[in-house]
């Protein structure tokens, strides 16, 4: 492991002292010269010549590692046998495991489990193919599926290094809406490659959620696959992002006095999530969107070579307003940037209306940072967990995903959708909703509750489900 990769973490050190050399002291010493604080000291193994001890070591610097690494390893009878975080630890073998719901003691059960009796499980389902939902774990598994093109902020890293977060993603599933989900990692970029690979898999799950597919071929994918099967295709970096910034918009506006349909919004980046975060708006209301990207305001007076600008500028900014972002915010009430960060600046944001709502959701590092402009905006959101309000994906898949099963859907839609955000927004009484609480916990036991109940509700009336369970 890169000594890099432990900035800012808690890593442990495991030391071999030759005790006719060294003492540990000198060990604790050269780790406090390099910033780094023992928290704790675990003897792994003493004799008359050597010690092994295994030191928890916080380090908050950025390059604080490697310079205690180089410091250790420069001291004569002192060995660095291993250094590694506790996230890493965390990973070791995976993070998730398959259990059987029934344990196979005695022939009997096995012969019912597997052969000869699972035979006729199998013809019940050959006989009415829907009974794979009641027979099968079909009816709660969801493919967490992905090429590795765009993982996280570190691009395109491939299928093998995407495997930690699809894992993490599988196990959210589970812990938050009890969904068996399974990461799918495919060894393939090719567009037309990944549809047939998914629909080949479709038969075994019950739902499909895309993650980390590179735009603009995420679109299509999704696309294709929405139209080819008939379960439920979910693309979370596009509509979980919508999802949950409509949720805490809506509690935004309620909090400084405005409504969605006359509310004058801005939106930075349009791709993927600032095309999915225009849409949510566009179906909940919003009707002044202006969209902003490295050619500045899109509008319909010009011809774009990207589609989804194109289709971006026939949909949105009415007035036709043109320039870049300084001219797009003049008056307006809303900034929600899906951007980079840092380019949203406190001049940019005087030339707001009066208390200003901004969402500032670039990751890792947002467009401004909440401490630069905190005084003169009504609400700030970001999609950091280390500031209030944060827009977090998870509020909204688990839920989503629980409801969308449930109801046997065949597609999760834009009724579903909406009706998803204001579940979530509802769960924030009147009496708790402040400008540092505008989104609830993730949790929150009740957001995954309330958005089953109101997706189920809006599958039901929008007519995709194929089973309308008890509540």
């Amino acid at each position: 492991m890169s000594s890099q990769m432990a900035d800012g973490k808690t890593i442990i050190l495991r030391l071999e002292i030759d005790t006719n050399l060294a003492q540990f002291g000198r060990a604790a010493t050269a780790i406090e010269k390099a910033k780094g604080d023992i928290i704790a000291i675990d003897v792994i193994h003493t004799d008359k010549n050597k010690s092994i001890r295994d030191l928890t070591v916080k380090i908050a610097e950025q390059g604080a590692a490697e310079r205690l690494t180089n410091a250790l390893q420069s001291l004569p009878g002192i060995r660095l046998l291993h250094i590694s975080d506790r996230t890493f630890l965390l990973h070791l073998g995976g993070k998730i495991t398959i259990q059987p719901k029934t344990p196979i003691q005695n022939r009997d059960d096995l012969s019912r489990v597997y052969t000869p009796e699972v035979a006729r499980v199998c013809q019940a389902i050959f006989d009415e193919p829907s009974k794979a939902y009641t027979l099968t774990i079909k009816r709660n598994t969801v493919a967490v599926v992905t090429d590795g093109s765009a993982v996280l902020g570190l691009g395109n890293i491939g299928p093998y290094a995407a495997m930690p977060v699809m894992e993490g993603k599988a196990m959210l599933f589970k812990q938050f809406a009890d969904v068996d989900a399974f990461p799918i990692c495919l060894d393939t970029q090719d567009t037309d490659q990944i549809i047939a690979a998914v629909k080949h898999l479709a038969p075994a799950f019950g739902g499909i959620n895309l993650e980390d597919i590179s735009a603009p071929r995420c679109f299509e994918i999704e696309q294709r696959l929405r139209q080819e099967l008939d379960i439920p295709v979910f693309h979370d970096d596009q509509h979980g992002t919508a999802v949950v910034l409509y949720a805490g918009l809506l509690n935004a506006l309620k909090l400084t006095g405005r409504s969605l349909n006359e509310a004058r919004i801005v939106i930075c980046g349009i791709g993927a999530a600032g095309t999915a975060c225009t849409k949510m708006l566009l179906a909940g209301g919003a009707k002044h969107i202006v969209g902003v990207d490295r050619e500045g305001i899109l509008t319909a007076d010009r011809t774009y070579d990207n589609p989804m600008w194109q289709w971006y500028a026939e949909h949105t900014n009415p007035q036709r307003l043109t320039g870049g972002l300084a001219e797009a915010l003049q008056h307006a009430e809303v900034f929600i940037g899906v951007s980079a960060g840092g380019i949203l600046t406190r001049a940019h944001i005087e030339l707001m209306a009066p208390e200003p709502i901004v969402f500032a959701m670039a990751n890792p590092e947002p467009e401004i940072r909440p401490e630069l402009a905190e005084d003169i905006v009504a609400v700030f959101a970001t999609g950091r967990s280390d500031y209030p309000n944060q827009i977090n994906n998870v509020l909204c898949f688990p839920g989503i995903f629980r409801g969308a099963l449930d109801s046997r859907a065949t597609t999760i839609n834009e009724e579903m959708k909406v009706a998803a955000a204001e579940a979530i927004a509802s769960v924030i009484s009147d009496d708790e909703l402040n400008r540092m609480y505008i989104v609830p916990s993730v949790f929150n036991a009740r957001v995954v509750e309330e958005v089953r109940r109101r997706v189920i509700q809006a599958a039901v009336k929008s007519g995709v489900s194929r089973r309308n369970p008890r509540e």
